[in-house]
């Protein structure tokens, strides 16, 4: 079972996953749709109270995902919102509902921080993404931003 280690997305650990989650993406992305654009995250947006970012750790301690939530402009109705952003696990990790755990404590994460609805984009092409998301409990939503690399748009109230 993984462990999750709160991280700033400078540790070194988040800074090397970050980069491997980037470059996996930009290996698979649909050339149709142009060319993958990664957005390294910004620090401030994933401390508390304003978020967090979570290192995911083996039983031997080494670091094989990773993934955060940041408050972002409330909804429509007003809710208080946050966002999942780089939510990942390396192809070693993925397979044994890990990253379902991983999810579950980014929403736990975003409810402490006063959330009362998550959002999250993916791309179409990450289809496994897709199912996880709507396993879960999200329905899609109209954009609520312009990533150029997202195709689909889900929320969840918590």
């Amino acid at each position: 079972m993984l462990r999750f280690r709160d991280a700033a997305v400078t540790d070194p650990d988040a800074h090397r996953l970050l980069g491997d989650y980037f470059a996996e993406r930009a290996a698979g992305f649909p050339a149709e749709q142009g060319e993958y654009r990664p957005t390294w995250p910004d620090a401030a947006q994933f401390a508390p109270p304003v978020g967090v970012f979570l290192v995911v750790e083996d039983d031997e301690g080494r670091a094989v995902g990773c993934g955060g939530v940041r408050r972002i402009q409330r909804s429509a109705d007003h809710l208080v919102r946050f966002e999942v952003k780089h939510l990942w696990l390396a192809p070693a990790g993925r397979g044994r509902g890990e990253g379902r755990r991983l999810l579950e404590e980014l929403e736990r994460r975003a409810a402490e921080l006063g959330a009362e609805e998550v959002v999250l984009d993916t791309n179409a092409s990450l289809e496994a993404a897709g199912g996880l998301y709507r396993s879960s409990g999200y329905v899609d939503i109209e954009a609520y931003n312009a990533n150029p690399n997202a195709t689909n748009w889900y929320g969840k109230r918590l």
